[in-house]
């Protein structure tokens, strides 16, 4: 039997209504309150997807661009991981050691091109760099609450150093991003 994708799909309704009284279904069926800590960990990571979203619809070149959407397709596979228990045998896809090395690889990549930081410096530079340093604050929350979340249950161990890493990987591409168009880096003037 063939199914057209589109016409089931437009069968589907957004809405179930089985969150009306604030709880919500994980992969594997458990039910759990939308202000659960699993819930804040991956809705942070929803949050960050969206962000960069916005980052991309200010066109970065091409190359950045791709990378973006990698990167959206990984958090797709953080949320999942976080929104199932690592108990449950549901197979979802997780988050591999690979996901780390490769950050790993293309921020060495950007520094070599970057001027060496002496201080801190302050987020901002063009509208891509600026709305990669949101990013990254977002990516630093996200990773706040998985913290809480391995307070209370067992997580997969590959996602911490996913999350930290990819909270570097937004920092020197924003300064990346700017380098690449000649914005001077705003140092932190400290106490002075």
């Amino acid at each position: 039997m063939s199914y057209n994708l589109s016409v089931f799909m437009a069968k589907l309704k957004i809405y179930t209504k089985t969150g009306d009284k604030g709880s919500t279904s994980l992969f594997g069926g458990t039910r759990v309150e939308k202000d659960s800590v699993r819930i804040a960990a991956y809705g942070v990571v929803d949050e960050l997807n969206s962000q960069i979203g916005v980052v991309l619809s200010e066109n970065p070149i091409i190359d950045i661009s791709n990378k973006l959407i990698r990167i959206q397709q990984e958090l797709m596979v953080l949320g999942s991981d976080l929104a199932t228990p690592f108990t449950v045998k549901t197979k979802v896809p997780r988050i591999s050691r690979s996901f780390t090395s490769r950050l790993e690889e293309e921020i060495d990549q950007w520094e070599k091109s970057l001027p060496k930081l002496n201080s801190f410096i302050l987020p901002g530079g063009e509208k891509v760099g600026a709305a990669l340093h949101l990013a990254r604050t977002i990516c630093r929350r996200a990773e706040r609450e998985i913290v809480e979340l391995e307070k209370e249950e067992k997580i997969n161990s590959k996602i911490f150093p996913y999350i930290n890493r990819l909270s570097d990987w937004l920092f020197v591409l924003a300064r990346y991003t700017n380098h690449q168009e000649k914005i001077i880096e705003m140092q932190w003037k400290g106490r002075g």
